[in-house]
C-alpha cells in the first residue's frame, strides 16, 4: 500500500484558526481543528499564534507541506527586529473612512486609483489604515500609535505574518514573503503590472515602509521547525476559489461575516466605480470580488429582534408570503459595498401590516440577498460571465436564503457541501508546491442539493430595495452617534 503524502492548510481568518491536514492527491480531509480569535477590529497578532498552536495541536505529524491562507487587508506593522508594534488593524475596522476619502482625493480621484491598482480603495483596504495611523499619530493620539508610526519599519498583512512565524529559518523582517493574490488587497500592487507602487505607501504614510517579496503560486518559501515545506499561502477569497476549483462561470457567493462574490477571471479589471476590487487570485489569473460587510449577522441579529431561535426565524422567512413591501436595508456595521462606511441599518414600510414577525424575517433575507444581487451585477458589468453560483458560509445553510436566492441573484444556485474552503485551498495549494506539478491536484468538491427555489417576484423585491437605497442615501452617508 502507498503511504499517504499529507498537507495541511490553514485558515486564519477573523472569528477564529481553523487547520485541516488532507490527502496530496484526493484532498480528503484526514485531521482538523480550530481555536478562537478573540472579538475586535484590532487585535494583537500573538492571539493568531496561540490560536494556531491550540488548533494544530496533534495534527502535524507527517505533514510535508504547509499553506496559510488569511484574512485580507489587516494591517500588521513590524519594527527592524520583526516585533509587532501595534495591533493588527483588521479588514472590518472603519476607523480609516475618513482617510479612505483623503487618499482618493490626493491621487485624482476614484479613476486615477483604479488605474494604478485596479481598485478604488475603501476603508478596509490596508493603504487606508497606514494613513489612518499617521493621522492618529500626528493628531497627538494614544502613546501606542504615536510609537508605532515612528518605529514601524515593514508593513505586512495577516498570513504574511503567519507564513513568517512559522518560517523556522528567518529572522526579524529578512525574507518575508506575501502571494499576488494577498497583496492585491492592499491598495499598492497593482494586478496590471504584477508590481507594488511604492509611491502609494510614501503617499498614505509619509515614508518608505518595507514590503514583502510576492512569491509565485506554486513557489516553496520556508521550512518549519517540524520538517513541513512552507508553500506561499494567499489571502482568504483567493485560498477558497482555490479550495472550491471555481471554473469560468462560477461565482462563489459566501454569506459569513462579510458577504462577498468573486469568480476566477483570465485578465484583470478596472472598476472606477469602485464596487469591484480587482484582486489576484492564487494561481496567476485574477479574482475580481465585490465585498459587504454585512451578511449572516443580519439574520442572527434579526432573530434575536423577533425573539426567535435561528430555526424559527428561517422557517418563518421562508413560509412567509412576502415582505408586503417592508424593505430592510442590513448595513448594521456600516457597509463597505456601497461605500457607506457611517451608515447603519435601516427598515422601511412599517405598517401594522407588515410589523409581524414572518414579514420582517422575510424582509431580512430579501434585503441581505438584494446586497448580495448588486455584488454580482457590478461582476457582470465587469464582462464576468455568471453561469451558475455557489453558496457558502454559515449563511448559505438556511433554507430561506436557498429559495430565495435563485430568484433574486437571477442564476442557477448550487450548494458545495458545508467544509473549511479556505483551509482545503490553502491545503491545496501546498500538495500543489509540493507536487511541482503544472497544475493544482484534481481534488472532488461535493456538492449538496439547495432548497427548492421560490417563485417571487425578484424585479419589484430588487426596485423596492434600490429605491428606498437611493431615498436614504444621503442620511446614511452622514456620520451616525452610536
Amino acid at each position: 500500500m502507498t503511504e499517504l503524502r499529507l498537507v495541511a492548510g490553514v485558515d486564519c481568518s477573523t472569528q477564529a484558526t481553523k487547520v485541516v491536514v488532507c490527502d496530496a492527491e484526493t484532498g480528503a480531509v484526514l485531521r482538523e481543528g480550530r481555536a478562537p480569535h478573540p472579538d475586535g477590529t484590532q487585535v494583537d497578532p500573538a492571539e493568531w499564534w496561540k490560536a494556531w498552536e491550540i488548533a494544530s495541536d496533534g495534527l502535524l505529524d507527517g505533514v510535508q507541506a504547509i499553506a496559510i491562507g488569511g484574512q485580507q487587508h489587516g494591517m500588521v506593522l513590524l519594527d527592524d527586529s520583526g516585533e509587532v508594534v501595534h495591533p493588527a488593524v483588521l479588514w472590518n475596522d472603519t476607523s480609516s473612512a475618513d482617510a479612505t476619502a483623503e487618499l482618493i482625493a490626493e491621487l485624482g480621484g476614484p479613476e486615477a486609483w483604479a488605474e494604478a491598482t485596479g481598485s478604488v480603495p475603501v476603508p478596509s483596504f490596508t493603504v487606508t489604515k497606514l494613513r489612518w495611523l499617521r493621522d492618529e499619530a500626528a493628531r497627538g493620539a494614544a502613546d501606542v500609535r504615536r510609537e508605532a508610526a515612528r518605529r514601524a519599519s515593514a508593513v505586512v498583512l495577516p498570513h504574511d505574518w503567519m507564513t513568517h512565524r512559522l518560517a523556522a529559518d528567518r529572522q526579524g523582517i529578512e525574507g518575508i514573503t506575501t502571494d499576488r493574490g494577498d497583496a492585491s488587497g492592499t491598495g499598492w500592487w497593482s494586478p496590471t503590472t504584477e508590481d507594488y507602487r511604492t509611491d502609494l505607501v510614501e503617499l498614505a504614510f509619509g515614508r518608505q515602509l518595507a514590503l514583502p517579496r510576492v512569491a509565485g503560486p506554486t513557489e516553496l518559501v520556508g521550512q518549519t521547525s517540524f520538517g513541513a515545506a512552507i508553500a506561499a499561502g494567499t489571502g482568504d477569497n483567493a485560498a477558497a476559489a482555490l479550495g472550491l476549483d471555481l471554473q469560468p462561470g462560477d461565482v462563489a457567493v459566501s454569506l459569513g461575516t462579510s458577504g462577498t462574490a468573486f469568480a476566477r477571471c483570465a485578465h484583470p479589471t478596472k472598476d472606477s466605480t469602485g464596487l469591484v476590487a480587482a484582486f489576484a487570485d492564487a494561481t496567476g489569473e485574477y479574482l475580481p470580488l465585490v465585498c459587504t460587510l454585512n451578511a449572516a449577522r443580519v439574520m442572527s441579529a434579526t432573530a434575536q429582534l423577533l425573539g426567535l431561535e435561528l430555526s424559527a426565524f428561517d422557517e418563518a422567512a421562508i413560509t412567509s408570503p412576502g415582505s408586503d413591501g417592508l424593505v430592510l436595508l442590513p448595513f448594521l456595521d456600516g457597509e463597505r459595498t456601497p461605500d457607506l462606511p457611517h451608515s447603519t441599518g435601516l427598515i422601511y414600510g412599517l405598517t401594522r401590516a407588515t410589523m409581524q414577525p414572518a414579514t420582517m424575517a422575510r424582509a431580512a433575507v430579501e434585503g441581505l440577498l438584494c446586497g448580495l444581487a448588486d455584488a454580482v451585477d457590478a461582476l457582470r458589468d465587469q464582462g464576468v460571465p455568471v453561469q451558475r453560483l455557489l453558496l457558502l458560509g454559515g449563511g448559505a445553510r438556511s433554507r430561506a436564503v436557498q429559495a430565495l436566492a435563485p430568484a433574486i441573484l437571477g442564476a442557477e444556485v448550487v450548494l458545495p457541501e458545508p467544509a473549511e474552503y479556505v483551509a482545503l485551498g490553502a491545503a491545496r495549494q501546498a500538495a500543489w508546491a509540493l507536487s511541482g506539478a503544472d497544475t493544482p491536484p484534481t481534488w472532488d468538491i461535493p456538492v449538496g442539493k439547495p432548497e427548492p427555489a421560490l417563485s417571487v417576484d425578484a424585479a419589484t423585491i430588487r426596485a423596492n430595495y434600490s429605491q428606498v437605497l437611493a431615498n436614504t442615501r444621503p442620511l446614511l452617508s452622514q456620520p451616525y452617534n452610536r
